[in-house]
């Protein structure tokens, strides 16, 4: 008996056993048994060729043909009817036919089928691959849309609160300044603590703006000449209080590139310097000490501030710089700006990233980890272009003006006084 007329022999039970066992309902049994008789056309032909290719179409039908519950769920079902299809034509084999004929067929089939199978399994990973690269797209699309949303709502928030703020602050304004008399001292200093809560509410406001305006690619810089030492010098003089406070010691240190005259907005540079700071004196504990120091280097001037704090683990120096970037545990907050690990809504390191950034520089942090009791401290890096020239043009001759007068100044100020100081301003 040819191998053909065995598998006619077998065919129809075969068929019949498959469908049974692996279809569930009349109506989807009809259709797979369509599907399978197809495939015993093509199982046919290839055996008498010699030739696997037959059977490529339909394979490729199948494998490519899964349902998205199979996808979802990682249900390789056409990879299991092969199987079954393997397990129950053997089966099939030896009922029906005899023990020679059983095993010739067994031989010339089942490595046929076997190359069907790894075709199916080929053909199902890589149906699953695009499925869950379009699934990890919609994902992405989805998380895209979701900051975007919460970008918007930051945006809005903020003007909304602003609105009203604005009112509070003017009336508490008009409010201080019609009381007169020593016998109304309480009532003014009701409304000096309602000033100062409303400039907290409006600094944590104006943060949330400045967020909004980084996130949108939208903050614009009022560029102009300025001195880092100008800067660090307003910085000792604003936390000079705070430090004396916290029994903390700030050094501010001269270096090169301190007195360097470089292109930037003051204002937008001073507040991310202040973010620094801030971070620092609130993560040092009483009686530390905050350094500011740098140096110059090849198209940058580098800031840099070490303090003596706890420190930051390795796994959190990249999320300190993210919005809302806490460290330690929330139900421990505090609003305190500088009080020994005082909170905030963590938008400060944010903003001054997303400002030095905006100025072509860089920040990062390092530390040798978190310790509350060993202190290792941390050094926060700032790198900002040492630019010394506008790209505007109207700016370009402003600066160069600026400069020569400059220039001038101080050699009349050398002639005038041979020794003078060098110290930062």
């Amino acid at each position: 008996m040819s191998i053909q007329t065995s598998l006619q022999k077998i065919r129809g039970l075969w068929v019949e056993r498959i469908s049974r066992e692996l279809a569930s309902g009349e109506g989807v049994r009809a259709g797979f048994a369509e599907q399978l008789e197809r495939f015993f056309d093509l199982l046919e032909q290839t055996i008498v060729t010699g030739d696997t290719a037959w059977l490529d179409s339909i394979l490729y039908d199948w494998g490519h043909a899964p349902t998205e519950t199979n996808l979802e769920e990682a249900d390789y079902y056409v990879s299991f009817v092969i199987n079954r299809m393997i397990a129950l034509g053997i089966e099939t084999a030896r009922e029906k036919l005899k023990q020679k004929e059983a095993l010739e067929l067994i031989r010339v089939v089942i490595p046929i089928l076997t190359h069907s199978l790894s075709v199916v399994i080929r053909y199902e990973m890589e149906t699953r691959v695009a499925h869950i690269s379009t699934e990890l797209g919609k994902t992405q699309e989805k998380l895209q849309q979701l900051d975007q949303n919460k970008s918007k709502f930051i945006s809005v928030a903020a003007h909304e609160l602003k609105t009203p703020l604005t009112l509070i602050e003017g009336y508490s304004s008009m409010m201080t300044d019609l009381i007169k008399g020593a016998e109304q001292n309480q009532m003014k200093s009701y409304l000096d603590g309602v000033s100062t809560g409303i400039l907290r509410l409006r600094q944590i406001i104006d943060d949330m703006i400045d967020v909004s305006l980084i996130d949108n690619h939208l903050l614009t810089l009022n560029n102009q000449p300025i001195f880092i030492n100008s800067l660090l010098s307003l910085l000792q003089n604003e936390f000079r209080k705070t430090a004396i406070n916290r029994k903390q010691n700030l050094i501010i240190k001269e270096f090169e590139g301190s007195n360097l005259m470089i292109y930037g907005d003051s204002n937008r540079l001073y507040q991310a310097l202040h973010n620094v700071l801030a971070n620092a004196i609130k993560f040092t504990p009483d009686n530390g000490t905050i350094t500011i120091d740098g140096r110059l280097l090849p198209g940058f001037v580098e800031v840099t501030f070490t303090d003596t704090g706890i420190g930051i683990s390795a796994e959190n120096q990249g999320l300190i710089f993210d919005k809302f970037g806490q460290l330690g545990r929330t139900d421990l907050h505090s609003s305190g700006k500088t009080k020994f690990k005082g909170g905030g809504p963590g938008l400060g390191l944010s903003i001054s990233k997303g400002i030095i950034e905006a100025h072509g520089g860089t920040i990062w942090v390092e530390s040798e980890g978190y310790d509350e009791v060993k202190l290792p401290g941390s050094t926060f890096h700032i790198l900002l272009p040492s630019r010394t020239e506008p790209t505007d043009p109207v700016m370009t001759k402003f600066f160069g003006q600026y400069q020569a007068e400059t220039s001038k100044e101080t050699e009349s100020s050398g002639k005038e006084n041979p020794s003078t100081d060098n110290s930062p301003t």
